[in-house]
């Protein structure tokens, strides 16, 4: 799915939240600046040069997206802090001097790679050092605010190489990361497996009640778990299996996310034991159409306790999907919405990779899950 990433601020969000993109990009495209408070930073005269505009235009970016920019790091420095900021500069260009001890930098002439950073910096900063020491307020921008002016300027080639750049590297990230595996990168999450154990458990639950107290009917395990599907994120098991891709032979359940299966156990359980009750009440099994009646009904009645949950659980699934696996759930597109830095790292930071590990503990509780 194409990204534009001039025009959409939450393509724009969902790469400025990937610290693990955000990381690589600072190693592969070569703009180095000095940390200042954790961060690297730029002036607006540095950021201007890199995209070879007039600083003019970095200041109509600026005023057309103000709260976005300052939300991915543009700051304005004064006082204190902007005095902290440039000893900090002084004493790192006093420091790289020494270290690379030439006179007239010429970066070919340098091989060690490090040294060629320092010596980007130094021809960065220099130039600016004499206006910097007699502003009294400096604007700011972080290496993110440096990317998100590159996604929002238009007009600047430079910055079209860099939004081709971001979504390449973004997509290279994801398959490093996944080894191309994104159709489960929902088991990379720890609460995965947790989650999908109970849910089995209670999908057990669910079908001996289709047993117990409904009439033989072969079509009432695919019908009633589409009902609920359906209640959940509005689309049944075949309309989901097209929208990821995913064969025959492959499990729905398998790539859902924790927060999905979760409900839907609640959902089984609730519903089974909803069945149960009426089939003792009528002292009888009831027929798949009274099932389906019976399942709108339970809807009604659970609607207030289950309204929140479900919309969480839309908004993850929709959310998660466009910017993990690149699909759109179309019924789903009122709950799209920013990926967090925290389900980056949930999915993608080191606690997910022991998920080999849990996984092969537990082998014989997912070949059940996979063959089911």
């Amino acid at each position: 799915m194409s990204k534009d990433l001039t025009n959409s601020s939450l393509d724009r969000k969902n790469i400025l939240n990937n610290n693990f993109a955000i990381q690589e990009l600072y190693e592969q495209v070569g703009f180095y600046g000095i940390k200042f408070e954790g961060k690297y930073r730029f002036t607006k005269q540095q950021v201007a040069n890199y995209f070879e505009v007039d600083s003019r235009t970095i200041d109509r970016i600026l005023e057309n997206h103000k709260t976005e920019l300052e939300q991915s790091g543009y700051e304005v420095l004064v006082g204190s802090k902007l005095r902290q900021f440039k000893d900090e500069i002084s004493d790192y260009l006093k420091i790289a001097k020494e270290k690379i001890d030439v006179s007239d930098i010429h970066i070919g002439d340098i091989n060690d790679g490090n040294d060629i950073i320092v010596a980007t910096i130094i021809q960065l900063y220099e130039n600016e050092i004499d206006s910097l020491g007699k502003t009294s307020i400096l604007g700011t921008f972080t290496y993110k605010a440096f990317l998100n002016v590159g996604m929002l300027l238009t007009g600047s080639e430079k910055a079209q190489k860099l939004r081709s750049a971001i979504l390449d590297i973004v997509i290279d990230v994801l398959n490093k990361k996944l080894g191309g595996k994104t159709k489960y990168i929902n088991q990379r999450e720890e609460e995965f497996l947790p989650s999908a154990i109970r849910e089995f458990n209670y999908r057990q639950e669910f079908t001996n009640a289709l047993d117990y107290y409904i009439v033989k009917n072969k079509f009432k395990y695919g019908q009633l778990t589409d009902k609920i599907y359906k209640s959940i994120f509005k689309e049944d098991a075949k309309e989901y299996r097209q929208i990821l891709k995913l064969n025959t032979k492959e499990s729905v359940r398998s790539t859902m996310y924790s927060e999905v299966l979760d409900l839907i156990a609640g959902y089984e359980n609730g519903y089974a034991n909803y069945l149960r009750i009426e089939s003792e009440k009528l002292g009888r099994k009831l027929s798949l159409s009274e099932a389906h009646s019976l399942f709108a009904t339970y809807e009604q009645i659970t609607e207030a306790t289950l309204v929140p949950l479900r919309e969480k659980a839309r908004s993850l699934m929709a959310s998660r999907d466009l910017a993990f696996r690149d699909a759109l759930h179309e019924k789903l597109k009122e709950y799209v919405n920013e990926v967090s830095s925290e389900d980056y790292e949930k999915f993608l930071g080191d606690r997910s990779m022991d998920l080999e590990k849990r996984l092969e503990d537990n082998k014989d509780v997912f070949n059940r899950l996979k063959d089911r």
